[in-house]
């Protein structure tokens, strides 16, 4: 696989979102066995940038990266995150706990459960509004000050916020969604320039061009849902889902919406026809196209997905493939 540098690292141009392994998504079809050995093929085909977080399962998904790197630790960059409360009230919920306590106190936690002595990539899972940024900021850069974290990021912030961090100590990465159907991260989403709706990056709404800002700063962006919660694949053809799974309550997915947002899915379609590739493939190369330093994160528990998303490293879209793209007609419902 192609490689793109994260802080002096070559990674997989495209990496591994493993939170859909233990919450969120389709919970009948979560097998630990299946996705420790696909962890694990994940870094036989060099897709070595592994995303989890403390949130994720409570720490079930942790454990089980965690599992999946033993005796092969050294081969994966491995991010995870704090800053969320490990039991709200519903899967659904944020509860977010900015505390330097918390913050540092779940990274023993993390450290436990992923059977590492260090953490590559340490993100603040979003900002807690009840505590100032530098707070918690502080406290993680303290964790590299005593080898526990080697790099520190960011999730779902503005430009100010992010540079008010950088300020204390660099921002190695921010991750924030990005794709097709959402571009906040590039200060114009379809349809709804600079606003973040529900405000979930706690940033009280313009976030600006955070794509450029990594890119003006030497971080790493990182696009979680690059496929939209799995609706750029083309897969995604009714309102169905099981009562646990995230997108059962989510505007973009319910029955009108979802009917009018396949128009996006048509134009993707068009694109990967012409390259004799996936959806799938098209909607990751499309974040890739963005910079350089743009390290999309696309999530699964099946082989075949696996393969397909990271063939997206190979696939060079053209400036007509991106300016077709760049035209979808704008999503219809909120992100959340």
């Amino acid at each position: 696989m192609r490689t793109r540098d994260f802080a002096g690292r070559p990674v997989g141009a495209v990496g591994l979102g493993c939170m859909g392994m233990s919450w969120a998504y389709t919970a009948s079809e979560r097998d630990d066995e299946a996705s420790v050995a696909l962890i694990r093929e994940a870094l036989d085909l060099g897709v070595t940038f592994l995303d989890t977080a403390q949130r994720y399962g409570s720490g079930h998904n942790e454990t089980l990266v965690g599992r999946a790197l033993e005796g092969r630790r050294d081969e994966a960059v491995v991010a995870t995150k704090t800053g969320l409360s490990l039991e709200p009230p519903s899967a659904r919920d944020i509860v977010r706990d900015g505390r330097p306590e918390f913050v540092k106190g779940s990274a023993e936690d993390s450290l436990r459960r992923l059977g590492t002595d260090v953490i590559d990539l340490y993100y603040l899972h979003r900002v807690d509004p009840d505590v100032p940024l530098a707070e918690s900021w502080g406290a993680m850069a303290e964790l590299v000050a005593e080898g526990k974290v080697r790099r520190l990021g960011l999730s779902e912030v503005s430009v100010a916020q992010a540079a008010e961090a950088h300020a204390i100590h660099p921002v190695a990465a921010i991750q924030s969604e990005l794709s097709l159907w959402t571009r906040d991260a590039l200060g114009a989403p379809g349809g709804r320039a600079g606003v973040i709706p529900g405000d979930m990056s706690g940033a009280g709404g313009g976030v600006g061009d955070v794509v450029g800002w990594c890119a003006a700063n030497g971080a790493a962006f990182v696009p979680y849902s690059p496929l939209g919660r799995g609706f750029l694949t083309g897969t995604v053809t009714s309102a169905e889902f099981e009562d646990t799974d995230f997108r059962a309550g989510n505007p973009r997915f319910q029955d009108g919406a979802l009917r009018a947002n396949l128009r996006i899915v048509e134009a993707v379609k068009a694109v990967a026809a012409r390259h004799g590739a996936t959806p799938a493939q098209v909607a990751i190369a499309w974040t890739l196209a963005q910079g350089d330093h743009v390290i999309p994160i696309p999530g699964t528990k099946k082989r075949r997905y696996l393969h397909d998303n990271a063939g997206a490293a190979g696939l060079d879209l053209t400036e007509a493939d991106l300016a077709e793209l760049d035209r979808v007609p704008a999503p219809v419902g909120d992100r959340y």
